[in-house]
């Protein structure tokens, strides 16, 4: 997407996050399986930590959190939840601007692997993650399962509609780039056009789980979500854990 970057999604996103996705994921779920991961009062690294939705409940359960993101507008929203002022925030990419390590454990949430937009980055997170997680660290990754079936092309829908507002949901997908990017136009009756742009590069887990292997971590666990739902060929997202 022409003009799109690594703060686009963040900048675009942050005052209706909480509003829109805040049950995107088992957010209770989630805590809980860090908390296990690393211990009481664990080190927790959260790329893509956006607006602190599992940062700061991770934080008032003792983990000790540091969250990476790209966009300060997103991270502006963090210290004003519980546990927000717990968590220690760094303004940067998720591959280049990782703190020193070691961690216990290392979360990325719900696709935010993704806004990674090329194999060779997210190959590279796998790498900056690996170098900082202590012997016996995990990765947690969240993300969806892809549809090989899902057709290429363009698509319109209604997102949300009320009486003085619309949010439509525009997208392009391209199966053969492993890319899908869309656009959230929101029109208000008093006459405004609110962009919010969006992009990813989706990989299917064995395609996670060689890069995981390339960067000397191997897969211990898969469930189809927090709450450890089996996994199998029905679902449609994936956590898979990975131990250095």
């Amino acid at each position: 997407m022409r003009g799109y970057d690594s703060a686009s999604y963040g900048d675009g996103f942050a005052d209706v996050y909480d509003e829109w996705y805040a049950e995107v994921t088992d957010v209770e779920g989630t805590v809980r399986t860090m908390v296990e991961l690393a211990g009481s009062g664990g080190r927790i690294l959260e790329l893509g930590v956006g607006t602190g939705r599992l940062a700061a409940p991770m934080a008032a359960a003792g983990l000790q959190v540091v969250g990476v993101d790209s966009s300060a507008a997103m991270l502006t929203h963090i210290a004003s939840k519980p546990g927000g002022e717990r968590v220690t925030t760094i303004l940067g990419d998720m591959v280049e601007d990782l703190p020193d390590g070691p961690f216990d454990a290392c979360l990325v949430a719900y696709n935010t692997l993704f806004n990674l937009l090329d194999a060779d980055a997210q190959r590279r997170c796998f790498h900056a993650v690996a170098a900082r997680l202590r012997p016996g660290g995990r990765f947690v990754v969240e993300a969806i399962v892809p549809d090989p079936s899902a057709p290429a092309g363009g698509d319109v829908s209604v997102r949300s509609l009320a009486a003085d507002r619309v949010v439509l949901s525009v997208s392009d997908h391209r199966p053969d780039d492993q890319r899908t990017s869309g656009q959230f136009v929101e029109l208000t009756e008093s006459g405004g056009v609110r962009l919010r742009p969006w992009a990813i590069r989706w990989a299917p887990p064995e395609e996670l789980d060689a890069m995981a292997l390339d960067a000397g971590l191997e897969l211990v666990g898969r469930c189809a979500d927090m709450a450890g739902t089996a996994y199998d060929s029905d679902a449609d997202r994936h956590v898979s854990i990975y131990r250095i």
